[in-house]
């Protein structure tokens, strides 16, 4: 691939139509173009039939598609698509697909790797390797945009490998890009960032209009048992988060969601539902419990029904705010929460 060549997924409509106007080609080809790309994810200048085959070659001797390469796609008896993804450098990610009755919703990683070092989850183990870019964040987008065509992609999370807040700029800037009205425009108010509670990338959320909604991996309201499982609580405690939190929400239109993973016989007493309460009593926001999703050479353990719906229900006792169990998809292929580690980076680092 020649140096000068440019990757045309992210060129501007008026960087491409400059280059038409250059070369004394019509206007008109620009959006023959980004339909082909954006509408009907066709990312082969060949397979794009209503443009002449010389000004085809022209395009094919001036740009490139910069997409990540799908190694593999597992399926779950339940539905979920988990794809293993090459990157140029030949790192992998994981990003996983879950349908559900109208909804498609995709988790997307914004990192390789990740340094938060939450220890109940797999990703942490593998430490940060890199920030994705943006082509590699909005190149997830267009890979399951184009395997669920002619359905559509209805949500986006960003809750795959990484923490999203610790790459901040390459995020934004990805969901600024397929918000424009000439790509996909996907509103905002369809994704979700999750975040472990990084205080600085939220105060800068907060105040960036984007109209996002956001996730906070919470998992306990007890100060030392956060610093258990979750060391950023010890650079940013509980109290710091709640007051960030707090005024996120006066900026917001969405409640917050908490996400509360159940670990059995560590944040599930009823000190731990206490503490939840007092945490979430004021702030506008709903919670989303998750059992602990095995992860090899882990030392916890998955709560039973029992132990969850006990949980549950004293939980909802007095407090009014939407509680939801999520269901974890996706476990026979390693693809629910905690579980993304895209096994090819140990062995090719």
């Amino acid at each position: 691939m020649a140096d000068d060549k440019r990757n045309i997924l992210l060129l501007s409509k008026d960087d491409l139509n400059a280059f038409l106007k250059r070369i004394s080609a019509k206007a008109y080809i620009a959006n023959q173009i980004y339909n082909w790309i954006f509408k009907k994810f066709v990312f082969n200048f060949d397979e794009m039939l209503n443009i002449s085959k010389d000004m085809r070659a022209i395009l094919k001797s001036e740009f490139y598609f910069d997409l990540p390469e799908i190694s593999t796609i597992q399926k779950s008896n339940d539905g979920t698509k988990k794809y293993l993804l090459k990157l140029k450098d030949g790192m992998f990610i994981e990003m996983v697909l879950i349908p559900n009755l109208k909804k498609n919703t995709v988790c997307i990683s914004s990192q390789v790797g990740c340094a938060r070092n939450c220890n109940f989850c797999a990703t942490a183990k593998l430490g940060l390797v890199r920030n994705l870019t943006v082509a590699e964040i909005v190149g997830q987008i267009l890979l399951v945009s184009g395997d669920l065509f002619p359905n559509k992609l209805t949500n986006i999370v960003f809750m795959g490998m990484g923490e999203p807040l610790d790459n901040y700029d390459n995020v934004v800037e990805s969901i600024r890009f397929i918000n424009r009205e000439d790509t996909l425009l996907f509103s905002p108010r369809r994704i979700t960032i999750s975040t472990s509670g990084v205080i600085p990338g939220i105060e800068r959320l907060a105040n960036e209009n984007l109209n996002v909604k956001l996730a906070v991996s919470l998992n306990s309201a007890i100060n030392e048992k956060r610093d258990e499982i979750m060391p950023i609580n010890t650079t940013y405690p509980l109290e710091k988060l709640k007051n960030q939190l707090l005024n996120f929400r006066k900026k917001s239109n969405f409640r917050i969601t908490f996400e509360y993973i159940m670990i059995a016989n560590f944040n599930m007493s009823n000190s731990d539902i206490k503490a939840l309460r007092k945490f979430v009593g004021d702030i506008s926001c709903k919670i989303n419990l998750i059992p602990w999703n095995p992860v090899e050479n882990l030392p916890y353990k998955s709560p039973s029904k029992h132990e969850i719906e006990n949980f549950r229900n004293k939980l909802s006792e007095n407090l009014n705010f939407a509680i939801t169990l999520r269901n974890s998809r996706g476990q026979d292929i390693d693809a629910a929460c905690g579980q993304l580690v895209a096994k090819k980076i140990s062995r090719e680092r």
